[in-house]
Parts: structure tokens; sequence; C-alpha cells
């Protein structure tokens, strides 16, 4: 078993004809890379398709509720808590966390933040009937914040992606996130990008002999290989679900098995979620066709690979040659710089190496994750 620190994933996934992330100008997010333009995903979208799916909710649990309303945030807690907990109490707990004092219409916090419910159930606990005064509650958690994160049930996304906060009691306790995702981009130039000259026919007005459309509009478009990168953490993980005191303690075999359990759940989430955007138009439900995960030392992206963009394949296609490109990418860069990865890959197609067979399902390498690399 791998005792190693970080888990590296990374996933290649072919994307049909589709627009699954915009900028505020309704344009394809891009960017430069080896000198020409990428099609690109960003961290944030893939971030939110991840925990907002249903995969997620059904083997990680409830996501944060992250938003800056907190008016309509504290109206939605008192509903859940009412069996638990009377209406003040909820109110004062959410005023404690946020440090907006008497939240009414139209409050709202400094950003968008992620709650949680069980967070408030806690703080509501510290409370306690009779109240408690906030000042002697700082205090305490400025002294020594550990015992209160130990029991506060943390979210997995909140674990995986960090908070911050700049009032209220959240703001000593902040979360090191213990996964970094990378922005998502082509393998290959994606250059010109195409656009779509799209009419929608008003029916009535068709009924009644008139030509013409009721509705004209563009919409940019593309396909492309995507190399999308990722790193976890495990003992900051570890620590974030509160199974371990802080990055010094030692961990435990029982709380790296628990972090590993997140980490196969984080590699399928990586593999299988897309973006929602323009989904009803262009309906680019890809699943990944290639993915390895390493236990390392150090976070490593192969984005690298990529900077010399990828040119088709003599039969076309950009994806073969981009698993080839990966693939040896990974070999040199671990013999040039002795990283000692271990790593295992998982394949839809035949006849890949890469440190031994990959697997041939992805529930296959989800199992070798869980296991912390055996076999």
């Amino acid at each position: 078993m791998s005792t190693k620190n970080f888990i590296n994933f990374h996933v290649l996934i072919s994307h049909s004809p589709s627009c699954l992330n915009r900028d505020d100008m309704n344009m394809q997010k891009t960017a430069v890379f080896g000198g020409v333009n990428r099609v690109r995903i960003s961290s944030q979208s893939l971030k939110r398709a991840m925990r907002t799916s249903a995969y997620y909710s059904h083997h990680l649990g409830e996501p944060s509720v992250r938003t800056r309303d907190l008016t309509r945030l504290q109206a939605r807690f008192i509903e859940a808590l009412k069996d638990r907990y009377d209406a003040a109490r909820v109110a004062q707990a959410l005023e404690w966390m946020s440090g907006k004092e008497g939240i009414c219409e139209g409050a709202g916090s400094d950003a968008v933040a992620p709650w949680t419910l069980e967070e408030v159930a806690h703080f509501c606990e510290l409370l306690g009937e009779d109240g408690q005064d906030p000042k002697k509650l700082e205090k305490q958690i400025e002294k020594d914040a550990k015992p209160f994160r130990a029991a506060m049930a943390q979210a997995v996304d909140i674990a995986l992606s960090g908070r911050m906060a700049t009032s209220g009691l959240m703001s000593n306790l902040p979360v090191d996130g213990a996964m970094a995702i990378a922005h998502a981009i082509t393998t290959h130039a994606v250059e010109p990008q195409d656009v779509d000259w799209f009419t929608a026919v008003d029916d009535l007005t068709s009924d009644a002999g008139e030509t013409g459309a009721g509705h004209l509009d563009t919409q940019q478009f593309s396909s492309g290989v995507f190399y999308r990168y990722a790193s976890l953490n495990l003992k900051q993980l570890q620590v974030n679900l509160g199974l371990i005191a802080d990055m010094k303690s030692a961990e435990t075999a029982d709380s790296r098995a628990q972090a590993l359990a997140v980490a196969r759940h984080v590699l399928h989430l990586l593999a299988t979620v897309v973006p929602s955007a323009k989904q009803q138009s262009f309906a680019a439900h890809n699943l990944a066709d290639f993915a390895v995960a390493s236990f390392a030392d150090q976070p490593i992206s192969l984005a690298n690979a990529f900077e010399e963009p990828i040119k088709r394949d003599r039969n076309g296609g950009f994806l073969k040659p981009s698993i080839i490109a990966l693939t040896e990418y990974w070999g040199r860069i671990n013999t040039a710089y002795g990283l000692d990865e271990t790593a295992r890959a998982f394949a839809v197609q035949g006849g890949l190496e890469l440190n031994g067979k990959p697997a041939t399902t992805l529930a296959e390498l989800e199992n070798w994750v869980a296991s912390g690399g055996q076999g």
C-alpha cells in the first residue's frame, strides 16, 4: 500500500460539439497555451458540476449551500431545523457565524460562501437554551479552534475546496482546501471556433401564413479532447474531515482509509461529470476515455504533455494521440525527476500501457485508489 500523501488525477475526455462554459459576453471560455488558442472549462464550473451531481449526493452526502443571501438562507435553515430548535435560536446561531446582526430582508454576506445545516445546528448547541455571550465564544475559538473544528460536521465539498470567511465566528475557522483542480483545456488548438446561427419558429404566426423566424440568435460552440487535472492532499482532507487534529498529527489506518474512500469518488466525478451549460442544445454527455491516478509526494500536472498542441491522427481524431502523449510524458517526467509515483490507468480503448496494463473498467481503478494503490 502506498503511503504517499498526494493523489494526482489526469483525465482525458472528448466532448462532442458543445459550449460547456461561457464568459460574461456569452462566448466560450478560452486560454492561450503553447502559443495557440484552446477551449477552456473553468475549475469553478467543474467543481460546481461535481458537487451538484446526483452521484455526489448519493455517495458523499448533501453538499453545502453557497450563497450571499442570508435572508433566504436563514429561512431555509429555520424550516429545516424546526423540529430541533426554535427559530430565534437558529437565527442567533447564523448571526454569530456570519457576523451580521439582526438578519433581515435583503441582508447579505460580503461574498458567496458555503453554509451547511449541521454546522448551524452545532452552533445552536453551543448557544444553548439560555444563550451565550458570543464574545466569550470568539475568545475560546481564537485561543484553540481545534475542538470546534473537530466537532463541526464538515461537508465533503468544503473539505475538498476549502472556505474563507471575512467576518463572524467562521472567520476564525478557515478551511484550507484539500483538492486543487485545474481549468480543463483542449489538448489541441481550436481555432476558429464554430458559430451556430439558430432560429425559433413562431407556430401561431406560421399557421397564419406569415414567413420568417420568431427569434434569431447565434451561439459559439466547438468540440475537442479536454485534459482535466486535479491533485488531492490526503492528510489535509483528513484534517478537514475532523479525522485528525492538524497537519502535524499522525494519520491512522482508519483516517487514511476514510480519505481514500472520498478519493475514489473524486476520481469517479472527474471522469463522468460534465457541466450543464447548453446541454439541452448540444447534449455533450461524454464520459472519459482515459484516466490516470497516481500516488505521489507532490502535486504534478501533466499539462505540458500538450504544450506542443496535438496534431490529428493520420486516420483523423485527437483522442488517441492525446493518450499517447500523456502516457509518454508521464514516463519521461518520472524518469527525469526520479519521482517514483505509483500509478495506474483506466482506458476504454485496449492496447495501451502505463506502468502496466490499464484497468478495463473505471470501477477497477476506483477500487485501486480506495485500496491505497494495492495490486
